[in-house]
């Protein structure tokens, strides 16, 4: 029985929300699909390389705000361009896992130009344009594989730290804090922690001399 990429992908990307990407292998998505392994390595010369196009897929499918449009304000785009890859990852099982390590492929390179040119535009050049991007992805991919470790999560988690930190009542607030806003307040107050350190090195560049 042939396979084809695309299929070979869509069973991989099913397994993965079953197993998760520890358990995924090569041999189990064989069997998944009534074949031999070697008919996948005629698509995928490694898991890493199934990895990789796993990773194109799920992006493909769920980041929906990879470009910027005319008349965007660069913060504001970055903040929605940042929390589509966050959901777009949160989509699956391990996704974060499945996306480290990866690096553009050459079919992508010419978004990663327009988002570029966008915020040179903007007053920040190339070197800043490209720090903030990379470090914009990191610190959501971070989120996101701290957020999917949970997975399942238990009964409890975190009590034992929380009944402990009684005693330090600076800690205590600061759990009762981060416990009560969860992954997603986390997020979006380091995004705008990110966002306010760009955006206050871009307003030094453009103040007039001696201000």
């Amino acid at each position: 029985m042939k396979v084809d990429r695309a299929r070979i992908v869509e069973e991989a990307l099913k397994l993965l929300n079953e197993v998760g990407v520890d358990a995924l292998s090569t041999r189990l998505l064989a069997e998944r699909l009534q074949v031999r392994q070697p008919a996948l390595y005629w698509h995928f010369k490694n898991k890493r390389a199934l990895l990789d196009a796993m990773n194109k897929e799920i992006l493909e499918r769920s980041h929906n705000n990879r470009l910027p449009r005319a008349g965007d304000d660069w913060r504001q785009y970055l903040l929605e361009n940042t929390r589509s890859f966050r959901a777009a990852l949160l989509a699956y099982r391990d996704a974060g896992r499945v996306h480290a390590g990866t690096e553009a492929e050459p079919d992508e390179l010419q978004d990663v130009e327009m988002k570029t040119a966008f915020l040179v535009s903007q007053g920040f050049d190339a070197g800043e344009a490209m720090i903030l991007f990379i470090a914009l992805g990191r610190y959501t991919l971070g989120c996101v594989i701290e957020e999917q470790s949970d997975y399942p999560k238990g009964p409890g988690r975190g009590a034992e730290l929380d009944i402990a930190a009684r005693d330090y009542p600076l800690l205590a607030a600061g759990l009762a804090h981060y416990r009560e806003g969860g992954h997603t307040a986390l997020f979006e107050t380091g995004i705008s922690l990110i966002l306010d350190g760009a955006d206050m090195r871009l307003r030094g560049k453009t103040a007039p001399s001696g201000a």
